[in-house]
């Protein structure tokens, strides 16, 4: 099933085509903090990473023909997603927890097309590096190798 997601979000992701590759990145340097960050607030996607097996980087960050928006409460998430180029909707609701480095998100509900992932499975665990004014979420495979991440700054 994370196969399917993940494939999911990679067809999502490359068909905006405004990628390019890259092995350093400004994006990719987000800090760790021993003190507690809140994930509380409104966050804007500002770049996704996919990271290839031979050790690079391909890297898409948002535009006015991409946005992702989450905002987290104490206890709930919700995000959308705003494609141009794509007819298709995609939000997402639920609860969350954030312990130490694992984000955890179990949706309720979402859009459409997101219902029918959620069928498939209601619960997305993540690795979570959090800032004060930014965030990432890393989506690891069996062996805990990263496969793509989502990365944020607060706007609110």
């Amino acid at each position: 099933m994370k196969k399917y997601v993940f494939t999911l979000c990679l067809v999502l992701i490359f068909s905006c085509k405004n990628n390019s590759n890259s092995t350093a990145n400004d994006d990719n340097s987000l800090e760790t903090h021993e003190d507690s960050h809140s994930l509380q607030g409104a966050w804007e996607l500002v770049s996704y990473f996919n990271y290839r097996s031979d050790g690079t980087i391909d890297t898409i960050k948002s535009s006015n023909a991409l946005k992702q928006i989450k905002m987290y409460s104490p206890t709930k998430v919700m995000w959308s997603r705003l494609r141009v180029s794509d007819s298709i909707d995609w939000f997402g609701y639920g609860d969350y927890t954030a312990n130490d480095s694992v984000l955890t998100e179990i949706l309720d509900y979402g859009s459409k097309a997101m219902n029918n992932v959620i069928k498939e499975n209601k619960e997305f665990e993540f690795r979570l590096i959090l800032g004060e004014d930014k965030f990432s979420q890393i989506q690891l495979d069996e062996q805990g190798n990263p496969m793509f991440a989502e990365n944020y700054r607060r706007i609110e």
